[in-house]
């Protein structure tokens, strides 16, 4: 648990006031995690209690919290998220006592927030991020805040935040936790007192990962976002065509930082979890009105720059297929594909992609499912349904993101229900174009249904062993079920044999 890493400087600030303490205490709680040690270095009356006090508050989310000084029980322990133990070491005498403490069980489990660690100094040993406080001479406090590692550069982030949110004029705005998807981006609420709330999205640039084919990393074969410029490329065309997308109140694309207007809380889901048929023919008649308008590849930014929406081409969708030899397969079955059943599974998609040539292609946003949609009931038309995820978007078959949604991958769609999603949305697209082609429709989104179930499947099975995110494999036998339905379609019959083979779809195969 020691950290072998030297201390960096992270910040020297001026504390004017309480507030500013309790701000800064609320800051950094927001980048807290299991197994982080803050000591909180400083003489009596420094502002240690203050700080500790608010960032407990911050994560336990309620800021009449009772937070008492622990420096008669040493040490305090809540049921926040994470679990968070206030430690005051004032009275002891060294390191052996923390074993009575029961120090090492609780950083193991949460965080310590240690006042006066200078009396056991493997906590300063220890310690992956340090404030020391003290009282300026002008009025005020100086904290000084250094830091180790991940813990270092996640308060460094949480310090950029407030100076960006300092830069819109919301200075002393209140930051909450808001949590996200299963990608690298984070969200906060930013709470002004006098205004909606706003979202922080942070999304700083993501590094590009090593080679996986012909010299290129996932990220760009997949077409994913590197930054935050695809977000409000496309945010502003979907909001200058009249659909709910989310106003960019103030960007810093070189930071990954944009403050956007919050669309609302309402889902497609009722109070206990269930899709509502009406909100989801809503939506998807969202899509249909989206799949009518003409999208330009190349999009403004404001600046001046363009940024060009990619092709999901079939190099993009084969490598996310590949997801479920890569990472399905060996869980479910326990083994590898051989080379042998690779080359058959990479020949069937293949065939499959070829056909797509003739689908409808459109901007597509790629993962147009309920934790993604709002439901803003206040509105009509297209405004009632909220978009808020979209950087990932690509010009592609436009019977994706109606499979996405009707194939919900968070939540069980009837088979009754994804039925009439679809008649719904050919019935919209012939009012527009009585030429549409309801065939062609049922033909890409057969295959683009498979084609995300496949990749999803992998994803849920990476998300566990790759990034430790357990949760998303009580989703992996909806995705077979709605998998099951989906490869009933004629031109699904080589790659139904092939799963059947495989066992993809068998109850044990989770």
């Amino acid at each position: 648990m020691i950290a072998d890493d030297r201390l960096e400087e992270i910040a020297r600030l001026k504390l004017d006031d309480a507030a500013a303490t309790e701000r800064l205490g609320a800051d950094l709680a927001m980048i807290l995690r299991a197994g982080d040690v803050v000591a909180l270095c400083g003489d009596l009356g420094a502002g240690k209690s203050t700080l500790a006090r608010a960032a407990i508050r911050h994560l336990a989310g309620d800021p009449s919290l009772e937070v008492p000084s622990p420096t008669y029980t040493l040490v305090q322990a809540y049921e926040t998220t994470p679990k968070v133990a206030h430690f005051d070491l004032y009275r002891i005498g060294g390191d052996d006592e923390l074993d009575e403490l029961g120090f090492d069980e609780i950083v193991e489990a949460g965080v310590a927030l240690v006042e006066w660690p200078q009396n056991a100094p493997r906590v300063m040993a220890e310690a992956s991020l340090v404030v020391s406080l003290e009282m300026a001479a002008s009025g005020g406090r100086v904290a000084v805040l250094t830091g180790r590692g991940a813990t270092a550069e996640r308060a460094r982030r949480s310090l950029a935040i407030r100076t960006f949110l300092a830069e819109a004029g919301l200075a002393e705005a209140e930051r909450r936790r808001f949590f996200g998807d299963a990608s690298t981006r984070r969200y906060e609420t930013v709470h002004t007192g006098t205004t909606e709330p706003l979202i922080l999205m942070d999304a700083p640039h993501q590094a590009d990962g090593p080679p996986v084919r012909d010299g290129l990393p996932y990220s760009r074969i997949a077409h994913l976002a590197e930054d935050v410029v695809p977000f409000v490329a496309v945010a502003d065309a979907l909001a200058g065509a009249g659909f709910a997308a989310p106003a960019i109140h103030r960007a810093d694309l070189e930071r990954g930082l944009l403050l956007i207007e919050h669309l609302g809380e309402g889902t497609l889901l009722d109070d206990a979890g269930r899709p509502v048929a009406e909100r989801y023919e809503a939506a998807v008649l969202c899509l249909a009105d989206l799949h009518e308008t003409d999208w330009p590849a190349e999009l403004p930014v404001a600046g001046g720059a363009v940024y060009t929406v990619p092709a999901f081409d079939p190099g993009a969708m084969a490598i996310e297929v590949d997801l479920l030899p890569d990472w399905y397969l060996p869980r479910a079955r326990g083994r590898a594909a051989t080379p042998e059943e690779r080359a058959t599974f990479a020949g069937i998609w293949s065939d499959l992609f070829a056909e797509l040539r003739a689908a409808e292609t459109n901007l597509v946003l790629r993962d147009f499912h309920s934790p993604n949609v709002i439901w803003r009931p206040r509105e009509t038309g297209r405004r009632r349904i909220g978009l808020i995820d979209f950087q990932d978007a690509v010009i592609g078959p436009s019977a994706y993101d109606v499979a996405a949604l009707a194939q919900d991958a968070r939540v069980d769609v009837p088979e009754a229900l994804e039925m009439r999603l679809r008649e719904a949305y050919v019935a919209r697209r012939r009012e527009g174009d009585p030429g549409f082609d309801a065939d062609g429709f049922e033909r890409a989104y057969a295959i683009m249904a498979a084609q995300r179930a496949s990749k999803v499947l992998g994803i849920f099975v990476r998300l566990l062993e790759r990034d430790g995110k357990p949760q998303y494999l009580r989703h992996i036998p909806r995705i077979k079920t709605y998998l099951g339905r989906t490869l009933g379609h004629p031109s699904l019959a080589a790659l139904k044999a092939l799963y059947a083979a495989w066992g993809v779809l068998d109850d044990e195969a989770s």
